[in-house]
């Protein structure tokens, strides 16, 4: 696996329990996967030595980030390795531009967007559309990374021409009017075999997903099944192998708008680990070794995950550490579910998850609280309820 972040570390526990190994390619021997696997190859995943080295012997090569150039996974498709995803699938997620080009072509309801090489054709733009405008990097961005919403024309413009100075390729598109952001997680093995799991509501703060709720409460039959249908047909199209998440906007007018594709493991898939018969993770190997898929069912009437953010101010200006944190955590809530990357803790960054399961999604809002409650206590050591262990 190329990639030694926290994908990595929770496919290595996957990769144990089918009897795998799992070399990944990571940058440093502190990274999330480096820590737990014991075969590691320290390195860049734009060194095509490197990326031989990790793919020397092994049955597939699959990744848990999509940044490696695509002429370098060309060089090894060429020399045989068996790259999953394929390049010529990956670049769907690597490439904005080339995603909403082949996703209209195919089809698929996707916002409206433009290239924008110059910030003239970015007023053109705005104008046709005659509304608010969203600017994006054409590669490499995540977590909001990349993606800038403008306030006006003047800000548009400021955004492109300080992209377009940097060499940054841009494109534009309609801000979009959300009810609310869905996620529909499939996957697919080069037999051609797909399964979908339940479609699910991600919330988002500062372009960062704070929270999954699984399945998306008051979604219907009819506009889930075709948000997994459009992601099964997706993933054969494009000729992805392992793991697609395909996020969605739900309009206020009640459409589905395809904004995002990744062929990983995904955020909005971490809920599968302790919510659903097979995790994303498991998935993810069936699919790149052509294994028969797993049952993708619910195993709770609803599932609420929490991303565990970095507190602003810094680990430094808490005493307790993470360990006691936990052990204050699991005497309040003992049914919680909780993963953590061995990760340092800074300002806004991932370091882990809590999984909540309900009983009844009649039950969800409390469920909700009590997830962000946890995702808080975590990174923060404060109850933001003013709940006393020892009260």
């Amino acid at each position: 696996m190329v990639g030694g972040g926290q994908l990595a570390r929770m496919t290595h526990q996957a990769a144990i329990a089918l009897g795998q190994t799992l070399r990944v390619l990571a940058t440093a021997p502190d990274e999330p996967a480096a820590q737990v696997t014991p075969d590691v190859v320290i390195g860049s995943h734009t060194d095509l030595e490197a990326l031989r080295k990790v793919a020397e012997g092994a049955a597939v090569l699959t990744f848990d980030h999509e940044h490696v150039p695509g002429e370098l996974l060309d060089k090894l498709v060429a020399e045989g390795v068996n790259v999953a995803p394929p390049p010529e699938a990956l670049v769907h997620a690597q490439d904005k531009l080339v995603m909403r080009r082949r996703l209209e072509a195919l089809g698929a309801a996707v916002p409206r967007f433009a290239e924008i090489r110059t910030v003239e054709e970015l007023d053109a733009f705005a104008q046709r559309i005659a509304g608010p405008v969203v600017v994006k990097a054409v590669r490499g961005g995540y977590d909001g990374r990349g993606v800038r919403m403008a306030r006006d024309p003047s800000h548009a413009r400021e955004i492109a021409a300080g992209f377009l100075a940097d060499g940054v390729q841009v494109m534009a598109e309609e801000h979009v009017r959300l009810r609310r952001e869905l996620s529909a997680l499939v996957a697919r093995s080069p037999f051609g075999q797909g399964a979908a799991w339940p479609v699910v509501e991600t919330v988002q703060r500062n372009g960062v997903c704070v929270l999954v709720i699984a399945p998306a409460p008051e979604l219907s039959d009819d506009m889930a099944s075709a948000a997994q249908q459009l992601a099964l047909r997706l993933a054969a199209e494009l000729g992805v192998v392992g793991v697609l998440a395909v996020e969605l906007f739900e309009t206020v007018g009640g459409d589905l708008l395809v904004n995002e594709l990744a062929m990983r493991p995904h955020n909005s898939g971490h809920w599968t680990m302790d919510g659903a018969r097979t995790s994303q993770f498991e998935q993810h190997l069936r699919a790149v070794l052509d294994y028969p898929l797993g049952d993708t069912a619910a195993v709770a009437p609803v599932t609420v995950m929490a991303n565990v953010l970095g507190a602003p101010h810094g680990p430094a200006m808490s005493a307790m550490a993470l360990d006691e944190r936990l052990h204050h955590l699991f005497a309040r809530m003992p049914d919680a579910r909780v993963h953590l990357y061995g990760k340092a803790e800074w300002p806004g960054r991932k370091v882990g998850h809590v999984n909540l399961l309900g009983t009844d999604s009649a039950d969800l809002a409390a469920l909700r609280e009590r997830a962000g409650l946890a995702a808080h206590w975590l990174s923060h050591a404060q109850w933001t309820d003013g709940w006393n262990p020892h009260g």
